[in-house]
């Protein structure tokens, strides 16, 4: 009864705000199996059809989703993701916007939806008394676009980290994406240049799983609209030029139980509790089954290599910046344990996901983590690694795959329709870069044999 009441409450305050605003077009949004954006554009005047679940569209299309023989499936908004799109407001005139789950024409949740994996891997955290919290950190590029508006790998410009204008003429571009998300109901914490040229990052507050998940989706998609209003490419890809730093979306979470933070022990190690320790364990223990999810493409392992900051060594640490998974400096409600491989290609649904269940993992297991290494990683030899017993990433796309296929986590999270597309979808993906003729090898074999 409390939640039908929730829920008229905020559907009167949405119909408010549609009457207030004028707004006319409502964009019914979802992702894919890759955590790409999908809408269905429907008028105001249907929202009540919208609410109770009746707009469909064909599954079959979608990447994972349906074959075409069960192509009708249904889109169900989660009324908390309605904002009006700032860029859209005119002089009597706006659209709007709902991040959706996907149903089945009876009305139960589509399994092939990964919006719902995470919905069900926090339902299960629940049954444990436990709720997730979640920060992500996604960097991204500005690149210039030619005469056609395509893309190229021309940055937009030669700024370095916290750098501020004039060198970073970014900063007008990271305004204007402020203000739109903040528009759109989001809390900004940071905003600045990153390490690369025209590479940047802009925080968002953290927030339960669903929410930060839904918050990664559509910061996406803000950061591509804007830039594109001043004629840039933003791009998430992991690695986009060689020779710079590639682009991180590092995971902070926490659990809380009671309304606190479990993580968090004043007389504990390094004030850590028994609880954040058999976290960290199983993170260790099964990253390498699930970076096929966090770093999702060719490209991702490109960028988990040696020298550019990113991680590609398994190992924790409290403040070092070259291990895998970090202990942020503070502590009480803020205590978190951050990883730091997933890269902003990766759907955050999936993403976070795993993560959680990986951890969960480890706490019912009561796991023991290994020894924290507070040396730099990047500056062992290997003999030193070896000794230290630090293992490595999957270090291709394909050796990430087999890791996933092997493992138990992914399989276990994503459910078998989820598991058996992705892993279909990135053998492809790897086949198709397999058996292509890459520029690399034009340049060293062409004239040489």
């Amino acid at each position: 009864m409390v939640l039908v009441l929730e829920t008229e409450n905020k559907l009167s305050e949405i119909k408010e705000i549609i009457e207030a605003r004028n707004v006319e077009l409502l964009h019914m949004q979802f992702v894919d199996l890759e955590g790409t954006l999908k809408n269905v554009t429907i008028t105001a005047a249907q929202l009540e059809d919208a609410v109770e679940g009746k707009i469909m569209f064909d599954g079959s299309s979608i990447v994972g989703f349906s074959p075409i023989n069960k192509s009708d499936l249904y889109l169900q908004p989660d009324l908390n993701t309605f904002a009006v799109l700032p860029w859209s407001v005119e002089e009597g005139f706006s659209e709007a916007r709902f991040l959706c789950s996907v149903t089945n024409p009876e009305g139960t949740f589509f399994e092939g939806d990964t919006r719902n994996v995470l919905k069900k891997t926090v339902e299960k955290a629940a049954e444990q008394g436990y709720s997730i919290s979640v920060g992500p950190e996604l960097e991204f590029f500005l690149f210039k676009t030619d005469e056609d508006g395509r893309p190229t790998v021309k940055t937009h410009d030669v700024g370095g980290y916290f750098e501020p204008s004039p060198h970073d003429i970014g900063e007008r571009v990271r305004l204007e994406i402020y203000r739109a998300l903040k528009a759109m109901g989001f809390t900004i914490e940071a905003s600045h240049h990153e390490v690369a040229e025209g590479q940047h990052e802009i925080n968002f507050k953290y927030a339960d799983a669903l929410t930060a998940a839904d918050n990664a989706t559509t910061y996406k998609w803000v950061v591509k609209t804007v830039a594109k209003q001043f004629g840039l490419h933003a791009s998430f890809m992991p690695k986009p030029v060689f020779g710079i730093n590639g682009s991180g979306m590092h995971v902070n979470m926490s659990f809380f139980k009671d309304g606190q933070n479990i993580f968090f022990d004043e007389n504990g190690p390094l004030q850590l509790s028994e609880t954040a320790y058999q976290f960290i364990a199983g993170l260790l223990e099964n990253v390498k089954s699930f970076a096929a999810i966090t770093n999702p493409l060719v490209n991702s392992y490109k960028r988990l290599v040696p020298g550019y900051e990113a991680p590609c060594y398994i190992a924790w640490s409290a403040s070092n910046r070259s291990a895998l998974i970090r202990i942020p400096a503070k502590r009480g409600m803020a205590t978190r344990v951050e990883l730091r491989c997933p890269d902003p290609s990766a759907n955050p649904y999936l993403t976070f996901a795993v993560i959680a269940a990986a951890g969960l993992d480890g706490v019912n297991r009561e796991l023991t983590p290994v020894n924290s290494v507070n040396e730099d990683i990047f500056h062992m030899s290997g003999e030193e690694r070896e000794e230290r017993g630090i293992e490595s990433l999957p270090g291709s796309l394909e050796a990430a795959v087999d890791a996933l296929e092997a493992g138990y986590i992914g399989r276990e999270v994503l459910g078998e329709h989820v598991f058996n597309e992705y892993v279909a979808l990135k053998r492809s993906e790897w086949d198709s870069y397999r058996t292509a003729v890459h520029t690399w090898e034009l340049q060293n074999y062409q004239a040489k044999f």
